[in-house]
């Protein structure tokens, strides 16, 4: 049996603590990475919202839309999924609705692609999403990316 070499505590906590680090370096920056990558995607989405809907969205974090179809009122908050809302006349949630692009998408992409699709497509659109009840508020209670 052949013993084992011997090792200091110091170089133990040191190796681990090179581990921790160069981990935390790696996680910050990826983080950084996702940031630009949702800077770019609310970016393109603001070129493409009516200065109504930016000014909406600026300040509440969401928007409205009109259907392609029907005339009906969506509201889409910011987020990737149980984000689409219909409004009633009185500002009321009527129905949510489920529905987006294949992909891994952050929230600004998603966004576009649902106001595309309702302001276009509604009918078909709505064929393919599923809705989920009024009970739940749109949200809007993340702070605009700057």
């Amino acid at each position: 049996m052949t013993a084992l070499p011997e090792v200091s505590l110091s170089s133990v906590f040191r190796r681990a603590g090179s581990a921790l680090w160069a981990t935390a370096v790696a996680i910050w920056e990826r983080w950084q990475a996702y940031e630009r990558i949702e800077a770019r995607g609310i970016a393109l989405l603001s070129a493409w919202l009516s200065p109504e809907q930016r000014s909406q969205f600026e300040r509440y974090r969401r928007f409205d839309v009109v259907g392609s179809d029907s005339g009906k009122r969506y509201r889409i908050c910011y987020g990737t999924s149980t984000n689409v809302y219909e409004m009633d006349g009185r500002d009321r949630v009527v129905l949510g609705w489920c529905f987006r692009p294949v992909g891994s998408l952050v929230p600004g992409d998603v966004m576009l692609a649902q106001k595309i699709a309702l302001e276009t497509n509604e009918r078909a659109t709505l064929m393919v999403a599923q809705p989920f009840p009024s009970t739940l508020p749109p949200r809007a209670s993340h702070r605009p990316v700057r």
